[in-house]
């Protein structure tokens, strides 16, 4: 997905100096993430200018524009995407393709080597959130991410449950042991931003998504239950949708609480996403199904008391009911719950806060994580 920060990220972190890499958009967006350096992003259409990213496709004048018409091409002819992929492949004959997302990007990736026929490159497929967790038990997905984990050479995760789901459904090439997808975190530099004891902080945030998986409105309700102890805090409510927006402005005016509402349409840099998880007292994510959720992880690492869903591979990062609360995503009461014990348990917070920064240290630290990522392209495509 080319303008995801996800992809960003991951590709930061190669070493391009050695690699040369390419990047095809698995999804109609039109849209190349700013912070893609150094690699040719190609899309059926594209608005242009962007600079700094060098893209290959149809160029048109406007953002809403490319996607629209990506998205009149891909209806109109539905193979378009698959044959194109297909071309390019075989124009640039890599070294390996790396299927980053499955529904999306391996699907597609299945779709063009079945077009190719014969021998395909070497094939790494990486689960993005909970690809494979929420989706095997669907009979047309079943199908699909079957064929896919038949044919890949690889397979990466973040999660210990999606390595064994992977197995189980008859996967047999090489897998790695798990790690974060958006890599680590400069833990030098983000040590100073988290400074201040997570009991002294006035800040609660939590993820606005709500949808086929995000439960804002539930976390929303649940925090209408402790209302008599928001005083004095300031609520932030990030990647909102407008009815998740709605909500949080009923409860700041039911409520003493100061609100920040931040659209999806305006995600924040990750450096002030981190800087806020540093001013909050807890961050409060629910889905009904995830992988390692990345706000998880920047809480975890900035100090901020972790209340995540259990649907989530959360139970692999902190222990529950000392290190970070893991609830039910659609149950306000438990949430309710978890949040009444944050908000007053004070030793209970900065304990947490000791304790996934030595976890932080032991497993997210940027220059390993790069380490490890660069280690599978090696593995996979073998010393040049």
């Amino acid at each position: 997905m080319a303008n995801s920060v996800h992809l960003a990220r991951w590709i930061g972190q190669l070493p391009l100096k050695d690699w040369h890499a390419e990047v095809f958009s698995s999804t109609p967006s039109g849209q190349s993430h700013p912070q893609l350096r150094d690699v040719t992003v190609h899309h059926l259409c594209y608005p242009r200018p962007r600079t700094g990213i060098r893209q290959r496709g149809l160029p048109v004048l406007h953002p809403l524009l490319a996607s629209f018409v990506e998205d009149a091409l891909e209806k109109q002819m539905p193979g378009l995407r698959a044959s194109r992929l297909a071309a390019l492949i075989r124009r640039l004959r890599p070294d390996v393709i790396h299927s980053l997302e499955i529904q999306h990007s391996a699907y597609l990736t299945e779709d063009a080597r079945k077009l190719l026929g014969g021998k395909f490159p070497r094939w790494i497929v990486t689960n993005w959130g909970s690809d494979i967790q929420a989706f095997h038990g669907d009979p047309v997905h079943a199908t699909r991410i079957r064929e896919v984990l038949a044919r890949c050479d690889a397979y990466t995760c973040e999660c210990e449950r999606d390595l064994r789901l992977a197995r189980e459904i008859g996967f047999e090439g090489m897998t790695f042991p798990p790690f974060p997808n958006a890599g680590g975190y400069d833990l030098a530099r983000i040590a100073t931003w988290r400074a201040t004891a997570p009991s002294s902080r006035r800040g609660i945030l939590v993820k606005g998504y709500h949808g086929w998986a995000g439960r804002a409105l539930v976390a929303l309700r649940a925090l209408g239950a402790v209302g008599d102890l928001l005083g004095g805090y300031r609520l932030c409510v990030y990647s909102a949708s407008p009815e998740v927006a709605a909500a949080a402005k009923e409860l700041a005016a039911s409520t003493d609480i100061d609100l920040d509402v931040i659209p999806s349409s305006r995600p924040l840099p990750h450096d002030e996403m981190l800087r806020r998880h540093g001013q909050a007292r807890l961050s409060l994510g629910l889905s009904m199904s995830d992988g390692v959720s990345t706000s998880f992880l920047e809480a975890l690492v900035m100090g901020s008391f972790p209340i995540q869903s259990w649907t989530s591979c959360a139970n692999e990062w902190i222990v529950d009911g000392e290190t970070g609360i893991l609830v039910p995503p659609e149950d306000p009461e438990e949430v309710a719950m978890a949040l009444r014990r944050a908000l007053t348990d004070d030793a209970l917070v900065d304990t947490a806060s000791e304790g996934n920064w030595a976890v932080a240290k032991t497993r997210l630290d940027a220059v390993e994580l790069a380490r490890a990522a660069r280690s599978i392209y090696e593995q996979v495509v073998g010393h040049h």
